[in-house]
């Protein structure tokens, strides 16, 4: 497993962003047979290739979506009240959603990329970057955004591409 490179994986995404997006899309709209298996497969071939605590990208560019489950578990865990957790840490966008108000995450430690509070994490962390979900199709919105955001997705829509051309040649 190598170490990623945000400056090269900037430059990927530059470079492929378009076409990757597009492909998702014509996937959503037709999607191959057995593509929840073939997600299944790749995602454990992408995890043996990238390490997230060299990237942490998700925690400097991206906010979790706070759910009230979250904010209990979390300020429980920090002793202090839910109150005090939302007036210090999160801010309601105009969807009712409860986000960050900073980047990078004010629990990720910066010299080496772990979160803070891993074990009590929000769910929507725990889930990142939602690879191998069953139902692909359901998440391809998703997919399209983080394939900027994290190398992981970026790899799965990568190898995705290689595979499903190469089944129809």
């Amino acid at each position: 497993m190598k170490a990623v490179n945000l400056r090269s994986f900037k430059q990927q995404v530059i470079k492929y962003k378009r076409k990757m997006r597009g492909f998702l899309t014509r996937l959503e709209n037709n999607p191959p047979r057995k593509l929840d298996a073939l997600a299944e497969e790749l995602d454990k071939e992408v995890w043996q290739e990238v390490d997230c605590l060299t990237c942490a990208n998700c925690c400097k560019k991206m906010t979790p979506t706070f759910k009230n489950a979250d904010i209990i578990r979390i300020s429980r865990h920090l002793d202090m009240t839910p109150a005090a957790f939302k007036d210090k840490w999160l801010y309601k966008d105009n969807q009712g959603d409860w986000l960050n108000t900073s980047r990078p995450c004010q629990f990720l430690d910066t010299k080496t990329n772990m979160c803070g509070i891993y074990e009590v994490r929000p769910a929507d962390c725990s889930g990142f970057p939602h690879l191998a979900r069953k139902k692909m199709t359901d998440y391809m919105q998703w997919h399209k955004q983080n394939i900027e955001y994290c190398p992981a997705t970026f790899k799965l829509v990568e190898k995705m591409m290689d595979r499903v051309n190469a089944g129809k040649k």
